[in-house]
Parts: C-alpha cells; structure tokens; sequence
C-alpha cells in the first residue's frame, strides 16, 4: 500500500502530486526544484547554491519518510543548462559519496517557474 509523504521542511507540492510516495521498503520523491520551503520563493543565485536548495528540500522529504540520501539508489536531474553539468557534478558529491547512486541527466528546455535545476530520487528506507 502506498503512503504519501508530508513536511513543511520542503516545498507543499505546486500541483496534483505528493511530495514523496512510500511504497514497501521504497521511497519515491518528486522532482524538487530550488524553492525555499519558508517562503515559497525560486532561489536566484549561482546554479550551485540552487543545487544546495534542492538537496536540501531532497532530503527533508526523505527524512520525513523514514531515510535520507546516504539511501539513494536512483537519481534523475533536469538541467535548463547542459553547460552546469561539471558545477552540478560538484554539487552531487558534497551530498553523495561513493558508492553512487545510479542517475540520468538530461537538459530541459523548460522546467517548473523556470527553474534552472530540477532532481528527482528513490531511495530505500
């Protein structure tokens, strides 16, 4: 049976979707973009600290459903800019240490209130 998951230490969904979705031993969050959960603000800045924003949010949603980042399998980034890719890989190991999870990158020409970064995960609880 599956079981939403619900914090106020991340963004409240702008849509018809959980923040993150338990299933069994599994947890499936939704793509996090940089939006500062106290505010409901889009973080401007460098892609780095947005990057920041978004593993944070990340992993106030997986500490809500029982897990945190260490318990990342999967990973997928949506980048408005191919060209951060090599800033992001920096980012990523600040938060993920070997063994990494697995992932997929892909440039999108449009993401949720024109954020730069979108990740989504699953993880393990």
């Amino acid at each position: 049976m599956k079981k939403a998951v619900v914090t106020d230490k991340a963004p409240k969904a702008i849509g018809p979707y959980s923040q993150g979705i338990i299933f069994g031993d599994l947890v499936f969050v939704s793509g996090q973009i940089p939006i500062e959960p106290a505010t409901g603000e889009l973080v401007n800045g460098p892609i780095e600290m947005q990057a920041r924003r978004v593993f944070m949010n990340l992993a106030a949603i997986l500490e809500a459903a029982g897990s945190n980042l260490d318990n990342v399998l999967k990973a997928t980034i949506f980048l408005k800019n191919i060209g951060d890719f090599a800033k992001i890989n920096e980012v990523y190991t600040e938060y993920f240490r070997e063994t990494f999870p697995a992932r997929a990158v892909a440039e999108s020409s449009r993401l949720p209130r024109d954020a730069s970064i979108e990740i989504d995960v699953i993880a393990y609880r």
